[in-house]
């Protein structure tokens, strides 16, 4: 996706609107409000739950396999956006001017860029390992030592293709400069924006982003839930008369569902940002100036709220996490008594009836 604008969200979040003419389309009260409240509720629900996920993974063993370290990596990733991003786009929104200096100007979008693809490749990677653990039960399993190094490198890899961003953006008050008016009261004002060598850089940047955050990685995620999927379902029959396999296949049938979910809702939520960028990238001049900062917001909120989205799918749908919640609870402020645990392998019955796998790198702690 387009990340130098929610990750760049927007012109109007990285300055190429025509900021001297802001003030003939002054947000209202009551839209300013809401921004307010809407943002702050993203922020808090997504530091919050992506927090005491990240927290109950990483306390319970059990909880702790190559699936599950991708989801913490996940909400880590959210947590980072939850930090540094949304609050700097508030107050860039509604300020309409940048007050929060050159460095974090340079940082901010960096960092934006970074966190969504580190979201996306985790995706990536969680559905590549379901993909062989499902379709090839008896192959070669990653461990959790494995995850590890691909966390480090996704990191990595996101940190290079983020680079652009600490480049090509400056703190600058030119668009005020040029202001004729007889009373210059914007004199002190600065924007953050992007400045690329030539328009064509910019486009084929962004360009590229779209398609290797956004199209190809979903492409592929798609493809290989479609191929677990149909592997499953031919498996259906072959394991209706064994009542241990059937459970394994229900169980990992339950986590499919949950991990495709988190997909689904993240691809949904990027989509119409993603929309607004393209056409605002190709075509600036079919969004008014007066319309911009609306459809932006509500695109942009949207979006955020994907960071929202796995401590709840997560939380509703793994009963073990619920477990430790409630356990955590228990010891802060002793409230009903800890439980126990149950949990079932990652990988399911192989395509003949008489084998299943048994997986090394631990069990994904969703019960059956």
């Amino acid at each position: 996706m387009d990340t130098s604008r929610v990750n760049n969200s927007s012109r109007a979040l990285w300055g190429e609107m025509p900021w001297g003419l802001l003030d003939q389309c002054p947000n209202s009260v009551s839209s300013t409000t809401f921004l307010i409240i809407a943002y702050s509720a993203v922020i808090a629900v997504g530091l919050i739950g992506n927090t005491c996920l990240v927290f109950v993974i990483s306390r319970q063993k059990e909880m702790r396999n190559v699936t599950n370290i991708f989801i913490a990596n996940l909400s880590c990733s959210d947590i980072l956006m939850g930090i540094v991003c949304l609050p700097v786009t508030v107050i860039y929104t509604l300020m309409d001017r940048w007050i929060l200096g050159e460095v974090l100007c340079k940082f901010t979008p960096f960092v934006q860029c970074m966190s969504v693809t580190v979201s996306i490749f985790s995706l990536v990677l969680i559905a590549l390992e379901r993909h062989q653990l499902i379709l090839h039960p008896t192959g070669w399993k990653p461990v959790v030592g494995h995850s590890y190094v691909a966390v480090a490198v996704i990191w990595m890899v996101a940190c290079f293709i983020s680079l652009p961003f600490l480049s090509f953006h400056v703190l600058t008050n030119a668009p005020y400069q040029n202001l004729s008016i007889p009373f210059h009261p914007f004199t002190d004002h600065f924007i953050c924006m992007e400045r690329w060598p030539s328009n064509g850089n910019r486009l084929a940047y962004t360009t590229s982003l779209l398609l290797f955050q956004y199209c190809l990685p979903l492409v592929l995620i798609i493809l290989c839930y479609l191929r677990i999927f149909l592997r499953l379902r031919r498996r259906k029959d072959m394991v209706d008369r064994a009542r241990e396999a059937r459970k394994r296949t229900k169980g990992s049938q339950r986590v499919n569902i949950m991990l495709a979910s988190i997909v689904v809702i993240f691809a949904l939520c990027w989509l119409p940002l993603n929309v607004f960028n393209t056409v605002f990238d190709w075509n600036h001049e079919a969004i008014s100036m007066c319309q911009h900062d609306v459809i932006f917001s509500a695109c942009h909120l949207t979006a955020m709220a994907s960071t929202c989205v796995n401590p709840i799918i997560y939380g509703f749908l793994n009963s073990n996490f619920q477990k430790e919640l409630k356990a955590t609870l228990h010891r802060c402020r002793c409230w009903g008594a800890p439980e126990s645990y149950e949990s079932f392998p990652l990988s399911t019955v192989s395509t003949e009836v008489t084998k299943v796998s048994s997986l090394s790198n631990g069990s994904f702690a969703v019960n059956a």
